[in-house]
């Protein structure tokens, strides 16, 4: 399946052209632009799963109406558009052409890559095929070995080497050739209201969930806390750790950690306020575990109004709609919802400014966040959903309108505290 099977619908078209007027009219989504007319937004993407097609489509939308990403973030399959979109070229170039280049090429069922009997198992469970209850009753003990032994029924390897392989292709085999890449601003990229750019550097935050320590982390920037030459490590390992899905993916493991065995290391309190001993290895999950939605990320604390957007795009309809809860796995599933989404949910309660920042893409009301043996057909339909929300948003966000909300609000916040202070 070619890239262009992506883009050659009548709807796709019809999208793409809007967002191109968008361009032509030089409608306003950020006081920060280059040389070339680029505006700059930052950009958090939400873990998803295979869902996570749909963000290349809302990706693609925002490039092809002359929007670029500056400070970027995601977790899980947010990660990986995340990793994508920081390291397939300099910041000023569009990117999602490329990654709808290797989704094409790439059977995503590959990723599955555990015990073909279990592999069949989760398929079937998955698709809910008739005779489940016999599959899992004649593959109980090799399961229950796998999970003992592994922790996850799949190892994962297959995942980290296809990201290895990809990024490689574009010279970025290290964090560090990362660093190199992300430092080269745009040319010309300047303030278009005061010309102030001070402290206008790139960030990038991959998150995931560091259950040894109990920690939220957050690559590339915690890195020296788990690899000695961090400057060294492979990307792909940093989305790898991000997207261990418990149980269905082998956590990330990291050993021979520095300084292990120091108790209140310095580094270690700075980031995660953890002050016992280094331990001597760590195992990652799914950051989605911790944060699923790093909307927080880049919020300014200064009470000024930012630069440029902090744009969201969601996955999931979580929060609206309740969890039905009178069967096992309805108890569990919204348990481990709560977890994932709280932390997230409650930074938008005390920001609700940010909602007017979200575009909610819903891609789990008609699709299965772990069918990773979903046919072409429906992963362009994903595609093809993230562009349609897209393309709304746009339509919709008025950023003069946003910087004066954010501006009364920043002063009621102001004046709460003096007041608080008397």
């Amino acid at each position: 399946m070619a890239e262009h099977s992506f883009i050659q619908s009548s709807d796709v078209q019809d999208y793409l052209a809007r967002a191109r007027k968008i361009k032509e009219k030089n409608i306003r989504f950020s006081d920060i632009e280059d040389a070339q007319g680029h505006q700059y937004v930052d950009l958090v993407q939400e873990g998803g799963g295979v869902l996570g097609v749909a963000l290349v489509g809302y990706t693609h939308i925002l490039e092809t109406a002359g929007i670029r990403f500056f400070n970027l973030a995601g977790t899980s399959a947010g990660a990986i558009n995340t990793m994508m979109m920081a390291a397939l070229g300099p910041i000023e170039k569009p990117k999602s052409e490329k990654i709808l280049d290797i989704l094409s090429r790439k059977d995503l069922f590959d990723l599955v890559d555990g015990n073909k009997a279990i592999k069949k198992l989760v398929q079937k469970a998955i698709r809910k095929e008739s005779g489940l209850g016999w599959s899992i009753a004649l593959n109980a003990i090799r399961i229950y070995r796998t999970l003992k032994k592994r922790l996850g029924i799949n190892p994962g390897n297959d995942f980290e080497n296809w990201i290895t392989d990809e990024l490689s292709k574009h010279g970025i085999n290290t964090v560090g050739d990362l660093s190199t890449l992300r430092q080269a601003l745009p040319a010309g990229l300047k303030n278009i209201t005061d010309g102030n750019i001070e402290n206008l550097i790139p960030k990038l935050a991959i998150i995931s969930s560091d259950i040894t320590t109990h920690t939220k982390v957050e690559f590339p920037r915690m890195a020296g806390m788990y690899w000695h030459n961090h400057d060294d490590v492979p990307p792909a390992k940093l989305v790898r750790a991000s997207m261990s899905i418990p149980f269905f993916f082998e956590p990330f493991e990291v050993s021979d950690l520095p300084d292990t065995g120091t108790e209140n290391h310095p580094l270690w309190d700075k980031y995660a306020k953890y002050s016992g001993p280094v331990p001597g290895k760590v195992r990652f999950v799914d950051g989605g575990m911790l944060s699923n939605f790093p909307i927080n990320v880049f919020h300014r604390t200064d009470g000024k109004v930012p630069r440029m957007p902090t744009l969201g795009v969601r996955l999931s309809t979580f929060r609206e709609g309740f969890s039905n809860t009178d069967s096992l796995m309805g108890f569990s599933g919204a348990m481990i919802s709560t977890m994932r989404q709280i932390h997230d949910y409650d930074f938008l309660m005390k920001n609700p400014d940010y909602r007017e920042l979200i575009c909610r893409i819903n891609a789990d009301e008609k699709f299965n966040w772990l069918d990773f043996q979903m046919s072409k057909e429906d992963q362009v339909k994903l595609f093809e959903l993230g562009a349609k929300k897209a393309i709304e948003f746009l339509e919709s966000f008025n950023w003069q309108e946003y910087k004066e909300l954010r501006s009364s609000m920043n002063t009621r916040a102001s004046l709460n505290q003096s007041a608080s202070n008397i």
